[in-house]
């Protein structure tokens, strides 16, 4: 059996809460291990490259990866809820900066 996706998520961030989307897309086998993920906060003001994305992690390509601001670097995976955790982190040192 593939996996599926469990999570397909974007929500549209308030102008003066930062602006943006914020992405969620997260794929898991059947016994609910998650597989594939991409969390991803999209504001094409503050970065145009990399489709607008100006942080977010994933693991295409064969392996868990950071971007920032168009930098892309290799993150040590531990848990994907420690990913989400770390995006989380990214995205309200972002917010709270402006």
């Amino acid at each position: 059996m593939a996996d599926a996706k469990i999570h397909d998520e974007s929500h549209k961030i308030a102008d003066k809460r930062g602006n943006g989307t914020l992405r969620r897309e997260v794929w898991a086998d059947p016994k609910g291990k998650v597989t594939r993920y991409n969390l991803a906060y999209i504001n094409h003001k503050l970065h145009a490259e990399d489709n607008g994305r100006v942080v977010g992690y994933d693991n295409a390509h064969g392996y868990h990866h950071r971007h920032y601001f168009g930098v892309v670097e290799p993150v040590a995976f531990v848990s994907f809820e420690d990913v989400e955790t770390r995006f989380e982190c990214d995205w309200i040192a972002l917010k709270d900066s402006k």
